[in-house]
């Protein structure tokens, strides 16, 4: 097995998570080499990690013996390295978002074809255990067919570190979590989208969003509520998903929740009415004790290799990417539309 010499461009967060937590599990398939950043201490604290640290993009990409490279650096920079990176013959991984928008993603794509080099978008939330849960009640219906989804990401300490704050650098929860939770959703659901709504949050006063919600509508019946937000001090669940034999909850992270599904039992004796606020209800009554069932959470399970050892499988073997590039600019076909139907404050047709 012959490891990629590789490099990180930015060695901010995610360059430095990159380079000195993921990768030091696949040495047997990476060397990492060295880092490259624009800030001093940066370079600093990467030649005390034991990394070269290069004073210039142009040393990374003229350095024969790397095959391949992280880009991590703000969002709006991305571009332009991939294209300088793959036409000097490096293969590219990319932090998520890829760009700002679909013709810089387009732009990317044309140069690909053109060297014929591998370029993967790193979008790891495909591997995120909460997200493997509802992938696996989508996929086996243990609460029968799915027909509403609902994915949030919820905080209260408002929008991260610094250039996210601004639009020039592409900053903003859509680019930030929500491409995340959108490339989740449309890699588990196989069907288009028919329909895209949406609304920003600007609560904190900067030029981008620092929260967001939109409603997706499947062309399968799917209904999908879609939610970030930064000033959330009581959060909602991570995923709240609904099924025609039953209800499903992730709190968490932490994959605490909870599953119900009705019992199938013949003969149930109908809920009884309950006293709410000054009234009765039967219809918002719990359900009779023989209606449901609680059941245990299943644990869903990735069938396809870890991003870097698919990565590796590619560049060495020709292999299938699991990140597909056309799975990530569909993604960002979206996202465009959804800034569009904020824009508009319509509805749209999106597939």
């Amino acid at each position: 097995m012959k490891p990629i010499n590789i490099v990180g461009i930015g060695y901010g967060g995610m360059g430095s998570y990159h380079l000195d937590h993921i990768l030091p599990n696949e040495a047997e398939r990476f060397h990492v080499v060295g880092t490259y950043d624009i800030r001093l201490e940066r370079q600093e604290k990467s030649r005390e990690m034991g990394h070269k640290a290069y004073d210039s993009l142009e040393s990374v990409l003229g350095d024969k013996e790397v095959e391949a490279v992280i880009i991590a650096t703000p969002n709006d920079s991305h571009k332009d390295i991939a294209i300088q990176s793959l036409r000097a013959g490096k293969h590219v991984v990319c932090e998520k978002p890829v760009t700002l928008n679909l013709k810089e993603l387009d732009e990317i794509l044309a140069v690909v074809k053109e060297t014929n080099k591998v370029f993967m978008v790193h979008q790891n939330r495909r591997w995120d255990p909460d997200f493997l849960i509802t992938r696996e009640l989508y996929q086996n219906e243990h609460i029968g067919e799915l027909f509403q989804i609902e994915s949030r990401v919820q905080g209260a300490n408002g929008i991260p570190g610094d250039w996210r704050h601004e639009k020039r650098f592409g900053g903003g929860m859509l680019l930030d979590w929500g491409v995340h939770l959108l490339d989740q959703l449309l890699f588990m659901i196989d069907s288009p989208i028919k329909k895209v709504a949406a609304d920003f949050s600007y609560i904190l006063g900067n030029d981008v969003d620092d929260g967001f919600i939109s409603y997706l509508t499947f062309q399968n019946g799917i209904k999908a509520i879609v939610e970030v937000g930064t000033t959330n001090f009581v959060k909602l669940p991570r995923w709240y998903i609904k099924g025609t034999k039953g209800t499903a909850m992730i709190k968490d992270w932490d994959l605490s929740g909870e599953l119900v599904v009705r019992s199938g039992e013949e003969n149930i004796s109908a809920p009884k009415p309950v006293k709410a606020g000054v009234g009765l209800t039967k219809t918002m009554a719990p359900p009779s004790e023989e209606a449901t069932a609680l059941l245990e959470l299943p644990r869903g399970k990735a069938e396809y290799d870890p991003f870097y050892k698919n990565f590796y499988s590619v560049v060495r073997e020709g292999a299938e990417p699991v990140v597909k590039n056309e799975e990530v600019r569909r993604v960002m076909a979206l996202i465009e539309k959804i800034f569009e139907a904020v824009e508009k404050q319509q509805i749209l047709d999106f597939e």
